[in-house]
């Protein structure tokens, strides 16, 4: 079945995975997926993740990280750009999600990144997703 928006298709998975305490998600692999999660596990969110290289479709299998309580990591995880309506930013309206608990993912003209990552770098770009 066709998606209409994959970055969404892929928090989605991530976010209900995580809600219902699954060890780990497969989602399927795009460049622009494997690098939101690399983002995602610099900063803590999810745990290693290995891209299977299978035919027609290649995936990407994501450990998911809880507390010592079963808490997930991630308690919320929004998609901001969509396909209908994009939100590019300046850096001086790069978002603080929980005034600095949660990230903001950004495509910029350097690769994708967090927020912070971006300021440090001072670009600005496409709002990905927020987590928090």
């Amino acid at each position: 079945m066709p998606v209409n928006d994959p970055v969404g298709d892929m928090l989605t998975r991530l976010r209900n995975a995580s809600r219902a305490r699954h060890d780990k998600v497969v989602i399927p692999h795009s460049k622009l997926k494997t690098e939101i999660i690399r983002v995602l596990k610099d900063e803590g969110y999810v745990g290693e993740f290995t891209v299977h290289e299978r035919t027609p479709q290649s995936e990407i299998t994501v450990q998911l990280k809880y507390g010592p309580d079963r808490s997930s990591a991630i308690t919320g995880i929004k998609r901001v750009s969509k396909p209908g309506l994009r939100r590019y930013v300046p850096v001086r309206d790069i978002p603080r999600v929980l005034d600095g608990l949660g990230i903001a993912v950004l495509s910029t003209s350097r690769g994708i990144m967090s927020d912070t990552e971006a300021r440090k770098q001072n670009l600005g770009g496409e709002l990905l997703c927020t987590v928090y």
